[in-house]
C-alpha cells in the first residue's frame, strides 16, 4: 500500500472540482444551467491576439523552451505594462514568468518558507493558498473575518506573529469577496511588514480590473526588500487556460526562484508568452473596455440583487465575485450551495471552501455569465430564498 504525505491527504478536496463532481451526479434539470462557480471572463481574446498565435504556430521555434524565466523581449513588454499601470514598475530582470499566477505563487512560498513556517493570510482567502501552503507543510494563519471592517488592521496583525511567521499573503482584488485594498491600507501593511521583517505577498491576478492605480510600492526604491507580486494575464487578455502568470520580485530573489522553476516547469510556453507579450504592447484600450464592462456588469448585479423579498444577503462584491450571506443557518455552505444546485440549476461555490468560520457564506462569479442572465439568476435566488 503506498503510503502518501499526511501534508496533502490532509487538505481539502479542490473546492471547483468537489462542486463539478455534484454536477455529474446531478443531471435533472428543470431549466438551463447558471454557473457562477468558477471566474473567468466569457468574452474570448481580441481576434487580432488570436490571429498573431495561430501564425506564431507556424513558427518551428514555438515548440522550443526559452529561457527559464521568459524571454527578455516579453518581460521589457511586461515592465513597460507595469510602468503604466502602475506608475513604476519592475524591471526586465525582476519579472519571472509563469504557468498561471499559482505557479507564481507556488515559487514565492517556497522562496520564502520551509516545513514548520508561518504565513499570515486574511480570510476569507482563496482557497488554493491554504491548500498550497499547507501542501508545503507550512501554516496558514488565518485573519479572523469581520465582514464589518474588510481592511486588515496591523494591529490585529501583530497579535498574529510568531517567530516563524515569514510572510503576509493577501489577495487585491479579493478572491473570494471582490474587495480592493485601499492604496493607503497596502502602503501601511507594507510599512508594518518592513518593521517586521516579514515578506508582503500580495497576489493581484485582478488588478486589470481594479479602479485606479492599485498601489505605489513600486515607487519605493527599496520595494524588493520586503514585497514580492504574484499575478496573472490569464484574466487580463481572457488567456486563463494558456496559464499567463507573473512573479514579480527583486533580481535576486527572482534568480534564486529559477533553482525551483528549472526543477517544476522549466519555462512559461514560447506560445503564451508571445501572447503576453502582444497583449501589454497593443491591447490596453481592449483591457480598458473590458474591466469598464466588467464593473458596469457588477453594479447590474448589485442593483438587480438588493430587493426587499431576497433572504440572500450581499456582503461584499467587485470585480468577478459577490460575497453573500444564505439564509439557512441551519444548513453548513457545502448543504447551502447543494440546495442552490439541486432546486435552483445555480453553481456557487460554498464559503467553507475559503477558510474557517464561513459556513454562512457563498462566493458567486458573476464574470463567466452573460449581463442579460443576471436577472434570471437573481430570480431564482429569491423565489429559492422564499421557500424555506
Amino acid at each position: 500500500m503506498i503510503k502518501l504525505s499526511s501534508n496533502i491527504t490532509k487538505i481539502q478536496f479542490p473546492p471547483i472540482s468537489e462542486v463539478r463532481d455534484w454536477l455529474s451526479e446531478s443531471t435533472l434539470r428543470q431549466r438551463s444551467l447558471i454557473d457562477l462557480c468558477q471566474a473567468v471572463p466569457d468574452y474570448p481574446p481580441p481576434p487580432e491576439l488570436l490571429e498573431m498565435m495561430h501564425g506564431a504556430l507556424r513558427d518551428p521555434l514555438i515548440a522550443r523552451y526559452t529561457p527559464d524565466e521568459g524571454l527578455p523581449e516579453v518581460r521589457e513588454s511586461v515592465a513597460r505594462w507595469y510602468a503604466r499601470r502602475y506608475l513604476s514598475g519592475p524591471s526586465a530582470d525582476e519579472i519571472c514568468l509563469t504557468i498561471g499566477a499559482s505557479q507564481a505563487f507556488w515559487l514565492a512560498m517556497t522562496l520564502l518558507c520551509r516545513g514548520g513556517d508561518e504565513v499570515i493570510i486574511q480570510s476569507p482567502a482563496y482557497f488554493d493558498h491554504p491548500m498550497g501552503l499547507q501542501a508545503l507543510g507550512v501554516k496558514p494563519v488565518f485573519v479572523p473575518y469581520d465582514p464589518q471592517s474588510p481592511e486588515p488592521d496591523p494591529e490585529r496583525l501583530a497579535k498574529l506573529l510568531t517567530p516563524k511567521t515569514r510572510a503576509l499573503l493577501l489577495v487585491t482584488p479579493s478572491n473570494p469577496t471582490g474587495h480592493q485594498l485601499a492604496p493607503e491600507t497596502i502602503r501601511r501593511l507594507y510599512e508594518f511588514c518592513v518593521e517586521q521583517n516579514i515578506a508582503l505577498v500580495l497576489d493581484e491576478t485582478y488588478n486589470a480590473f481594479a479602479d485606479g492605480v492599485p498601489h505605489t510600492l513600486f515607487i519605493d526604491p527599496d520595494w524588493s526588500d520586503t514585497f514580492i507580486q504574484i499575478a496573472s494575464f490569464g484574466k487580463t487578455f481572457s488567456l486563463t487556460g494558456f496559464r499567463a502568470g507573473v512573479l514579480v520580485a527583486g533580481h535576486e530573489i527572482v534568480r534564486q526562484a529559477l533553482k525551483v522553476q528549472d526543477s517544476m516547469t522549466v519555462c512559461q510556453p514560447r506560445l503564451t508568452q508571445l501572447a503576453i507579450q502582444y497583449g501589454c504592447d497593443r491591447l490596453d484600450q481592449w483591457v480598458n473596455d473590458n474591466a469598464r464592462m466588467m464593473r458596469s456588469r457588477h453594479d447590474h448585479f448589485c442593483q438587480t440583487f438588493v430587493q426587499p423579498d431576497n433572504r440572500f444577503q450581499l456582503v461584499a462584491s467587485g470585480g468577478f465575485f459577490a460575497w453573500i450571506r444564505h439564509p439557512w443557518p441551519q444548513l453548513d455552505s457545502r448543504q447551502a450551495a447543494r440546495r442552490l444546485l439541486d432546486e435552483a440549476d445555480i453553481v456557487s461555490l460554498p464559503g467553507g471552501a475559503f477558510g474557517p468560520d464561513l459556513e454562512p457564506y457563498l462566493r458567486l462569479a458573476f464574470g463567466n455569465i452573460k449581463r442579460e442572465e443576471i436577472p434570471e439568476a437573481v430570480a431564482r435566488l429569491v423565489a429559492l430564498s422564499s421557500q424555506y
